[in-house]
């Protein structure tokens, strides 16, 4: 027979239990293998098996054909990033082109490096799931020193405002016969 002082004791276990799951149960980090890298702020990794293509979250990197800009951002995440290197994804969404959105980790954090170096921009619009402080701060050290796309007073155009200007494809078109290089488009 459970006398009254082990009643009590029952469900204060159970509660006790109960909370204890989730910490128990949380899931590892999710770590994925870096295949390539796109652009500034877009790349390809290999995780369970599956190949992802990621959109750095809270960051807007210039446009490729905003040279010389998309080309030393693209080349800083190389830099920062090479193929194979382990990362883990903090996954914020998905967007209208079906790419994971998500913090990239490889040691710190990918998408505020280059804000704070001056490789890429905070994007004000998508800043609501990360720390926007952070990278709000980031982006203003960046643009007192001069780096990067701080060099030119004011900073250059918005990636933003560039592709509504230029009303560039979502992903780089690839020349039909399997060249990587990209098809030139008439305007």
């Amino acid at each position: 027979m459970i006398s009254k002082a082990e009643r009590w004791l029952l469900p204060v276990a159970g509660l006790a239990w109960l909370l204890l799951i989730p910490v128990l149960t949380v899931a590892k980090p999710r770590q994925t293998t870096v295949l390539s890298i796109g652009d500034g702020d877009t790349l390809q990794v290999k995780q369970w098996g599956k190949t992802i293509t990621v959109r750095l979250a809270c960051i807007d990197a210039p446009e490729i054909a905003q040279q010389p800009h998309g080309q030393r951002a693209r080349e800083y995440l190389q830099m920062r990033l090479p193929v194979g290197a382990q990362v883990q994804l903090d996954v914020k969404t998905t967007d209208r082109y079906g790419r994971t959105v998500a913090e990239v980790i490889g040691g710190i954090n990918l998408g505020l490096a280059l804000v704070e170096d001056g490789q890429a921009f905070a994007d004000r619009q998508y800043l609501s799931g990360c720390d926007a402080k952070e990278y709000l701060d980031a982006e203003f050290r960046a643009s007192r020193r001069g780096h990067g796309v701080w060099q030119v007073p004011g900073g250059i155009t918005r990636p933003w405002d560039f592709r509504r200007g230029h009303r560039l494809p979502p992903f780089p078109m690839r020349h039909p016969r399997g060249s990587s290089l990209p098809l030139l488009r008439a305007s």
